[in-house]
C-alpha cells in the first residue's frame, strides 16, 4: 500500500519491522523484570545469613546468624502463625468462593455479584484491616449497634479481639480480601472450560445446585486456580501490613519479626534478619508444599464421591450458607469503611453511642496539613508503574496474537514467581545489594519495585479480555486498507479501552498499596498515603488513623470509578463499545 510515493512506503516497512523486533523483545524483557529481582534478592539475602557481609566487616562464612535466629524467644510460635495464616485464609477463602460461585453462577445476582469484586479489590490491604479492626473492637462500631440492647454492655467488654494471640483476626482480614481475588481469577476460566454446559447437564440429571456445580464445574476450574491459590498462600503466610494492623504482637507472624531485625538500629541485626528472611521463604514453601499434599488426598478421597450418584446432599445447607455469607462479607466490608469515616469524623463518641455526639473536621486539617506529599509520591509512583506495566503487558499479549498462540504455561508460571515468592524473602536482599552497589533509596527505587508487583496484576487482568476479541476485526481493518499497526491502533485498542482500563485501575491499587517494598526501598524517606497510615496503627488515635485510612480507601476506589465511568462517557454515542473485548 503506498501513500507517501515509495519512500513512504519504505519507511513504513521499518516502523513495521522496528515494532515487530520490539514486541519479540517484549516476553524477555518481562521475565528478566519479575525474575530477575525475585532471584538476585534471594541470593542477596542468603550469602548475608551465612555470616558473609563485608560492608558489616563479615567476610567469613559461619552458622552464627541462624544459630541466634533459631535461639530467638518466640520463634517457633513466630514459624507456626505464619504457617498457619497462609493455610487456613487459603483453605476459608477457597471453599467461600467457591461456594459463592455455586450458589449464585447463572442467576441474576451473578451480575451484580462481578460488579460488587471491584470495590472490594480497589480497597487496599492496610485499609480493609482498619475497617475491620474498627468494626470488630470490643469499643468497635459492631458493638455500639448491639449494645447495650442485644449485649448488656454500657462499657467495652475486656476481651483481646483485635491483634489476638492466636491471629484469629489476621486471618479474617486476610479472608475479606482474598476472597474476591480468588473470585476475580475464577472469573475468567469459567467461560473456557464451559461452566454453563457442565451445570445444566448436571441439572438435567437430577443433581441440586450445590452438588452439580462441585461435582462438575470444580474438577475442570480447580486446576486453573492453583497458581492463584499458591499466590494467596504466599501473601498470607508472609503478610505485613495487615499483620501489623491485626496481628499478634508477641510472638508476632515471621515476616513482621524480620522487619523489625531489619530496621533494628544495630546493624548485627541485618544478619539475623537474613536468615529470617530465607527462614520465611523455607515456610511459605512448606505451607504450598502441605497444600499440594491436601491436593492429592482430598483428589484422591473425592474420587467416590464423584460417582456415588448422590444428587443433592448437603445442597440445602450448603446454598444457604453461600446466600447468607457473601451478603455478610459485603455488609462487614461497608459497615467497616463506615466506621473509619465515621472515626474520621467524631470529635466526642461515647459507648455505647451508635453515633458521635459531637463532629469535627480537625481530623482532616490535621492530616491536610501533611498529606500532600504523601498523596503526591503515591499518585505519581502508582501511575508511573502502572504506566510502564501496562506498556509491557500489551506487547506481551500483542506479540502473542501476532504469533497466533500464547506464551504458553512457562511464562504464566513466571508471571506468578513475583506472587509466589515472600515479598520479606528478596525485597530485603535488594536492599542489601543496592546498598553494596551505592545505589540511593528513594523514590526511583520505589517505583521499580513497585513494578515487579504491578506487571503480575496487570497482566491477569488484561490477558483474557485481549485474548477474547474477536481476530475479525483485524482482518476487516486490513482489507480496508490498514496496516497491521493501523488496525491495532485505530480498531483494536479503542475496542479494549474498557479492559485496559480496568487493568490500569487494578495495577494503581496494587501500587497504592504497597507497604514493603515502600518501606525498605525508600529506606524511609519515601512517605506515602499507605505507610503513613500504618505508621500511625502504634499510636492509638483512632480519629487521626480512619482519616488516613481513609484516604488511602479512596485513591484507588477514585481510580476504578473512573475506569468505569470513562468508556460511557468516551462511548456515549458508540454503547457497543462500551464492552469493548468481543
Amino acid at each position: 500500500m503506498r501513500r507517501n510515493g515509495r519512500g513512504g512506503t519504505e519507511y513504513g516497512e521499518l516502523l513495521t519491522a522496528g515494532a515487530g523486533h520490539m514486541l519479540k523483545i517484549a516476553p524477555y524483557l518481562v521475565v528478566a523484570i519479575l525474575t530477575g529481582p525475585v532471584l538476585a534478592g534471594i541470593f542477596g539475602a542468603l550469602v548475608p545469613s551465612f555470616g558473609f557481609f563485608p560492608a558489616l566487616g563479615h567476610d567469613t562464612f559461619g552458622l552464627d546468624a541462624w544459630r541466634a535466629l533459631l535461639a530467638w524467644p518466640g520463634i517457633a510460635g513466630s514459624v507456626f502463625l505464619s504457617l498457619a495464616s497462609g493455610l487456613v485464609t487459603v483453605a476459608v477463602a477457597l471453599v467461600l468462593a467457591l461456594l459463592f460461585l455455586a450458589v449464585f453462577f447463572e442467576t441474576r445476582a451473578f451480575t451484580w455479584l462481578r460488579q460488587a469484586i471491584a470495590p472490594l479489590l480497589a480497597v487496599p490491604h492496610a485499609a480493609a484491616a482498619f475497617a475491620l479492626a474498627f468494626l470488630i473492637a470490643p469499643s468497635g462500631f459492631l458493638a455500639r449497634l448491639l449494645s447495650p440492647w442485644a449485649t448488656g454492655w454500657q462499657r467495652p467488654p475486656d476481651l483481646l479481639i483485635v491483634q489476638d494471640e492466636w491471629g484469629l483476626s489476621l486471618m479474617a482480614g486476610l479472608i475479606m480480601k482474598e476472597v474476591p481475588f480468588l473470585l476475580l481469577m475464577a472469573l475468567a476460566p469459567l467461560a473456557q472450560i464451559h461452566a454453563g454446559q457442565r451445570m445444566r447437564l448436571a441439572r438435567s440429571l437430577g443433581y441440586g445446585r450445590i452438588s452439580a456445580w462441585f461435582k462438575s464445574v470444580v474438577p475442570a476450574l480447580y486446576p486453573l486456580l492453583r497458581l492463584p491459590l499458591y499466590a494467596v498462600i504466599a501473601y498470607s503466610s508472609a503478610n505485613i501490613d495487615v499483620a501489623l494492623i491485626l496481628g499478634p504482637v508477641a510472638p508476632p507472624p515471621l515476616a513482621v519479626q524480620v522487619l523489625r531485625w531489619s530496621n533494628d538500629p544495630e546493624l548485627d541485626f541485618r544478619m539475623i534478619a537474613a536468615a529470617g528472611a530465607i527462614l520465611q521463604f523455607a515456610v511459605t514453601a512448606l505451607a504450598i508444599a502441605i497444600w499440594a499434599l491436601m491436593e492429592f488426598c482430598v483428589a484422591r478421597m473425592a474420587r467416590g464421591w464423584l460417582v456415588t450418584g448422590r444428587r443433592r446432599s448437603g445442597d440445602a445447607g450448603l446454598a444457604l450458607l453461600g446466600r447468607v455469607t457473601f451478603p455478610a462479607l459485603i455488609l462487614a466490608s461497608a459497615l467497616g469503611i463506615a466506621a473509619l469515616g465515621i472515626n474520621a469524623f467524631a470529635r466526642v463518641w461515647r459507648f455505647p453511642d451508635a453515633l458521635p455526639g459531637r463532629w469535627t473536621l480537625a481530623h482532616w486539617q490535621s492530616v491536610g496539613e501533611t498529606a500532600a506529599g504523601p498523596i503526591f509520591a503515591t499518585l505519581w509512583i502508582a501511575l508511573l508503574t502502572t504506566a510502564l506495566s501496562l506498556v509491557l503487558v500489551i506487547a506481551v499479549l500483542e506479540n502473542e496474537r501476532r504469533k497466533g498462540e500464547r506464551s504458553g504455561r512457562l511464562l504464566e508460571l513466571l508471571i506468578y514467581v513475583p506472587l509466589l515468592v515472600p515479598q520479606i524473602a528478596f525485597i530485603f536482599g535488594l536492599v542489601l545489594l543496592a546498598e553494596i552497589a551505592g545505589a540511593p533509596p528513594g523514590g526511583g527505587l520505589v517505583a521499580a519495585g513497585h513494578v515487579i508487583f504491578v506487571l503480575p496484576y496487570v497482566y491477569l487482568s488484561l490477558s483474557e479480555a485481549y485474548w477474547r476479541q474477536d481476530p475479525a476485526w483485524t482482518k476487516i481493518a486490513r482489507t480496508l486498507g490498514q496496516s497491521a499497526a493501523g488496525a491495532f491502533w485505530r480498531v483494536r485498542l479503542p475496542m479494549l479501552l474498557t479492559p485496559l482500563l480496568t487493568a490500569f485501575a487494578v495495577g494503581a491499587a496494587i501500587s497504592v498499596g504497597q507497604y514493603l517494598a515502600t518501606r525498605l526501598l525508600g529506606a524511609g524517606r519515601v512517605e506515602t498515603v499507605t505507610t503513613e497510615a500504618i505508621a500511625l496503627a502504634a499510636g492509638g488515635d483512632r480519629r487521626l488513623i480512619g482519616a488516613w485510612a481513609l484516604t488511602q480507601a479512596i485513591l484507588p476506589v477514585a481510580g476504578f470509578a473512573l475506569a468505569l465511568a470513562a468508556p460511557r462517557v468516551i462511548w456515549r454515542n458508540r454503547r457497543g463499545m462500551i464492552g469493548g473485548d468481543r
